[in-house]
């Protein structure tokens, strides 16, 4: 029986996105990541080449101008309106089928590093790189950064039977999955009965294998016949899951990067891609698990994006000459990594620990709940305002030049780059005004969501519960609108604007 006659089950998750007439079509193709992965790869090639061979001057390389100015400023976007889209195109697993294929009879990534724990000191090393190394002024060095992007998720990929470096390592996919947890978009499946009768399992599993193998499904669903569905597994079979999520078990876009490989995968049609409202995951207790590592990736990223941020505005620099002068720090690098230290890594792990314990102490629930479960509970409050601090960080560099890389396109063809008919920039009160927008958004849905925290854990001692984590997030944000109305450095357009 074709795989079409089984009976349609109702989706009352939200509107199928592939079965849209041209978009749907292009997704659910064989090859149709391939298509999006293809044309990104080309990107970066480009990147690349211009980087080594190109102006290293910032403002006139694709290397600079295209990853620091305009993609960060496309991934938020991107998350906000459509999800993680970015790793659905990412150019670094392209080879991932190859690269699979020599991992078949590969090992399963070391059980103690299946956290996000790596991903959180990439992030880190990311962020002060990116600063002391001046990433965003050197053309070189962001091509290596590429170069080294594609060997190390080959290589992970190619040792590794599940997507190691995607679910563990990346620090710009943890950057994605985390706030792609606010999006309108998920995977699920149509039909539990469906699943629940699948024998291959092949969401997760993959269809792949060297040789054709033919498999007799008998799918069972509620006040229907048992239907044989005839399987066939091949060297034209699509790979399941990179990061081992079982379709109808998924809870949460964290890990999540809809590559839809499980949507290819699935031999009954029962896997999609559907929208949902925004961020519907954050207020439910059940969707992240109760982790360390994940209740300090979501806070970290918050205070990070005001680091990042604080690094561009004057404040930072006379923090410098203070320690230089106080402490004796000569060293550009220790200095940075004490501030970055501070900012990025100590304060996050004082908030969720020291929030968490005041909560308890002032509710009187300290028997009942440990500071790890409580500060998972709050952990994903804090995505809405860190996804604000950074759309207002990213906005700003992208609004300020919205058209400038046109004229670096040019000179990389070869042409003569048209500078001053493509210099336009938005008014810059109209771009604070997003900026404040989005920050104060960010502030009131995470303390929505808080507070539908603190009802669930501390009932009618529900304000005493959220203080603390509302003080956080007062102080977060006003922090990020101070440092927003300070001049800003304007990186990969300085020389455009002296």
């Amino acid at each position: 029986m074709s795989e079409n006659t089984l009976p349609r089950v109702r989706n009352v998750i939200g509107m199928d996105v592939l079965r849209l007439p041209l978009l749907g079509r292009l997704l659910r193709h064989r090859h149709g990541r391939l298509t999006l992965q293809a044309g990104m790869t080309l990107v970066a090639l480009a990147l690349v080449i211009d980087g080594f061979v190109g102006p290293q001057s910032a403002a006139r390389n694709l290397a600079t101008v295209a990853p620091w100015v305009y993609l960060r400023g496309f991934v938020v976007i991107a998350l906000l309106l459509a999800g993680n889209i970015v790793c659905m195109a990412c150019p670094f697993t392209l080879p991932r089928t190859l690269a699979k294929r020599l991992s078949l009879g590969g090992r399963r990534f070391p059980a103690r590093l299946r956290n996000k724990w790596l991903a959180i000191a990439g992030l880190f090393a990311l962020f002060f790189f990116y600063e002391y190394l001046d990433l965003w002024a050197s053309p070189w060095l962001s091509a290596w950064l590429i170069l080294v992007y594609f060997v190390a998720s080959f290589v992970l990929e190619a040792i590794f039977t599940e997507s190691a470096f995607c679910k563990y390592i990346c620090p710009l996919g943890a950057f994605n999955m985390v706030y792609s947890t606010l999006s309108p978009s998920r995977i699920a499946v149509k039909s539990q009965d469906i699943c629940a009768s699948c024998v291959g399992k092949e969401c997760v599993n993959g269809s792949y294998a060297p040789h054709a193998v033919l498999r007799i499904d008998e799918i069972q669903i509620a006040g229907a016949e048992p239907q044989r569905v005839e399987v066939l597994h091949g060297p034209r079979g699509a790979l399941g899951c990179g990061t081992e999520l079982f379709a109808p078990q998924i809870r949460s876009n964290l890990d999540c990067t809809f590559c839809l490989d499980c949507v290819r995968a699935c031999p009954h049609n029962n896997v999609s891609l559907f929208t949902r409202m925004p961020g519907a995951e954050l207020s439910r207790a059940a969707s992240w698990p109760r982790r360390w590592d994940l209740s300090l990736l979501a806070i970290a990223l918050g205070f990070m994006g005001i680091s990042n941020a604080f690094g561009m505005v004057p404040p930072y620099y006379a923090l410098q000459e203070w320690l230089a002068l106080a402490l004796g720090l000569s060293s550009e690098f220790i200095a940075l990594l004490l501030i970055f230290g501070v900012m990025n890594l100590l304060l996050p792990a004082g908030v969720a620990v020291g929030a968490a314990w005041l909560g308890r102490s002032m509710t009187g629930f300290q028997a009942r709940d440990s500071l790890r479960e409580t500060a998972a509970a709050f952990a994903p409050t804090f995505v809405p305002l860190g996804f604000g601090i950074w759309f207002a960080h990213y906005s700003f560099h992208l609004l300020v030049g919205p058209v400038l890389i046109l004229p670096v396109i040019q000179e990389f063809l070869g042409g003569i780059g048209d500078w001053e008919r493509f210099s336009l920039s938005l008014d810059i009160n109209a771009i604070g005004l997003i900026q404040l927008v989005a920050l104060l958004a960010g502030f009131f849905w995470s303390l929505r969501l808080a507070q539908k925290a603190a009802l669930r854990l501390y009932q009618r001692k529900a304000l005493l519960g959220l203080l603390p984590w509302a003080l956080v997030f007062l102080l977060l944000m006003l922090a990020a609108w101070q440092i927003f109305t300070l001049p800003m450095e304007m990186r990969g357009t300085l020389d455009l604007f002296a």
